[in-house]
């Protein structure tokens, strides 16, 4: 988003409108500029803090608390490694580490040409099928490190499609 135009300011402050009734509309309003926007760097926290009274500092702290909040753009894959209990015991760590030296990022980055983002999520809920991986929504089950680099040539060779 970097500098925020006056368009996307005027959204903005759209979304922060809508829940002007509420008496505690900050995730909502966080939550629609998510979805919009794929993140909410501090620029936009700075129109949501002037349009709602909320100081930049709440609202810094719950943007970096919740994990489905970004303050970062997001690649146009997200990749989420389950490190649950059940996903670590069964190799999710080798799994996330084969992710990353692949993509050349860590866990919380985005690669340089904004295709893929590299997340570890705690617990996807998928215990059953450990270790999971999950792709824009789509879970893959019982992922083994060989079927690492074949995931990430299945997406590259979609994208260029």
């Amino acid at each position: 988003m970097g500098k925020l135009n006056a368009t996307a300011e005027a959204q903005i402050k759209e979304i922060c409108d809508r829940y002007k009734g509420e008496k505690t509309p900050l995730m909502m309003i966080l939550s629609d500029i998510q979805n919009e926007y794929g993140y909410i760097p501090l620029e936009v926290q700075e129109v949501v803090s002037e349009k709602t009274g909320i100081s930049v500092a709440e609202i810094y702290g719950v943007v970096t608390f919740y994990s489905f909040f970004s303050l970062n753009p997001k690649g146009k894959y997200v990749i989420g490694c389950c490190l649950g209990t059940a996903c670590y015991v069964k190799g999710a760590q080798i799994v996330i580490d084969r992710f990353s030296e692949l993509l050349g990022i860590k866990p919380g980055q985005t690669t340089e040409d904004g295709m893929f983002t590299l997340d570890a999520l705690r617990c996807i809920g998928a215990c059953g099928i450990a270790p999971a991986v999950s792709i824009n929504g789509k879970v893959y089950p019982k992922v083994d490190v060989e079927h690492v680099e074949d995931i990430i040539a299945s997406y590259r060779k979609g994208a260029s499609a």
